[in-house]
């Protein structure tokens, strides 16, 4: 059996699995990251419940994962998780899932390892959505997702640091109600509603477009030109006016 012949047998094989994304489906994409309790808490000795530092690292893989050669039109992370929206012409490696999942998964792993400076995982998993609806509903979910967590965190430190352990703090605030959990920090003078914004609703990233000089060798003159770059949203809003930024993001881009 010549190579050519041996190729094309195996290659079935290897692409047997293969599932890609139809075009007519809006794309999103949701990394996690992989023990990253015992990274921030243990190894690291990041600030608990959050810390700017750990943020800002996460932030930074975010930009990177915007720019490692996909169409992505957003970015979003809360706690250990980044949410990825892609543009729906992007038709990078034929949109095939395996293709999509490992490259993120391994640039994410790779971007946070060096700003962390210690050997760090992401898993990754490719989120279709048939229409914009359900792309709106996506980021909502994830953002709420944030505040639940957020919530949680903030009543089992402040339990922590009181002296409970984490099985007693994890069982005094189980199954409480929302406005339980806001007493329980207020008792401690700890104002749910006056807490950094990016904790509660998470981070943002986005592409605005913004002129800059440049020179026009052949007219001899200074010129205006479009460029991209990447903003940080800290302070995101919430309810429909969220739902439809996001979608916005995707027009022109």
């Amino acid at each position: 059996m010549n190579f050519d012949e041996l190729d094309a047998k195996m290659r079935r094989f290897e692409q047997s699995l293969d599932q890609t994304i139809l075009p007519e489906l809006y794309l999103a994409v949701r990394l996690d990251g992989r023990n990253f309790t015992r990274l921030t808490k243990e190894i690291c000795e990041f600030e608990a419940p959050f810390d700017v530092r750990f943020r800002d690292a996460m932030i930074d893989t975010v930009k990177h994962l915007m720019q490692c050669g996909f169409r992505i039109v957003y970015g979003y992370t809360e706690s250990d998780e980044i949410s990825l929206l892609f543009h729906p012409d992007d038709n990078t490696f034929g949109r095939k899932v395996r293709k999509i999942n490992s490259v993120l998964a391994g640039e994410a792993s790779a971007c946070m390892a060096l700003k962390l400076g210690i050997l760090s995982c992401f898993d990754s998993r490719v989120v279709p959505l048939p229409n914009l609806e359900c792309v709106k509903d996506y980021f909502s979910w994830r953002q709420e997702d944030a505040h639940r967590n957020s919530l949680n965190a903030h009543c089992y430190w402040m339990l922590r640091k009181k002296g409970m352990d984490v099985r007693e703090a994890t069982a005094l605030i189980e199954g409480k109600s929302v406005s339980w959990k806001n007493e329980l920090l207020f008792s401690e003078h700890i104002n749910y509603n006056d807490l950094p914004c990016w904790q509660k609703r998470g981070v943002g990233i986005y592409y605005s477009t913004y002129e800059k000089k440049g020179f026009d060798p052949v007219k001899g003159q200074e010129v205006l030109a479009l460029r991209n770059r990447l903003e940080t949203e800290l302070e995101l809003k919430t309810g429909e006016e969220y739902r439809e930024w996001v979608v916005s993001l995707m027009e022109g881009r």
